[in-house]
């Protein structure tokens, strides 16, 4: 399989760093852009399908700012990858951290504990509509993360940026996970092989 000559192009709905990242690594060639909306207006019980609807308004986002015309007359299929996540910790949703303290207790809650990302990828065919989105779950178990590594983390400010405060592949937090039940690139926020088969099928 020859992604970087595929058949069709790839927009990237996301301004997630470890996204393009891993997108990337599996060989695509992509443009990207990012969807402006109110995520907290959007509520769901189960993050599954929380993170779903998520990745529909984004989805939605992006095609009212899109020439969907100029797509259907395109010999090339052109696909809209967009995505979410969350993190469950004991049962409750969690998404960025409001602030340091906050980002601080989430941080500290995992010391010693577990938790599971639930991440959501949509692939919508802007030729002919056809949309394929399907959920992955990672279950993730810590060591005892010491204080100054947590006030580390905290100070740098990277945790606020993503699902839970949770960060994984971080050299300073990589030491203390135990297990992860599941795939890294599913935790960074992009399962690869979930993306690939959705691709397939949104074809």
């Amino acid at each position: 399989m020859e992604p970087s000559t595929s058949s069709y192009k790839i927009i990237l709905g996301s301004s997630s760093v470890a996204r393009r990242k891993i997108l990337s690594e599996m060989g695509y060639q992509f443009t990207l852009m990012t969807a402006d909306i109110d995520e907290k207006s959007i509520r769901k019980e189960s993050p599954e399908e929380l993170v779903m609807a998520l990745a529909e308004a984004k989805a939605e986002a992006i095609l009212q700012r899109l020439p969907v015309d100029d797509y259907l007359k395109d010999a090339e299929p052109t696909l809209l990858i967009t995505c979410d996540q969350v993190v469950v910790y004991e049962g409750v949703i969690r998404e960025k951290p409001a602030g340091k303290e906050e980002a601080r207790q989430f941080l500290k809650d995992y010391s010693g504990g577990r938790a599971a990302t639930v991440s959501s990828v949509l692939v919508t065919n802007l030729k002919t509509g056809l949309r394929k989105g399907e959920s992955d779950r990672v279950e993730i178990n810590f060591n005892e993360i010491p204080e100054e590594i947590i006030e580390k983390l905290v100070d740098e400010g990277v945790t606020l940026n993503v699902a839970g405060g949770l960060l994984i592949e971080h050299p300073l937090i990589l030491p203390f996970v135990k297990e992860v039940v599941g795939t890294t690139d599913s935790v960074m926020g992009l399962p690869k092989s979930l993306t690939e088969k959705l691709l397939k099928e949104a074809l």
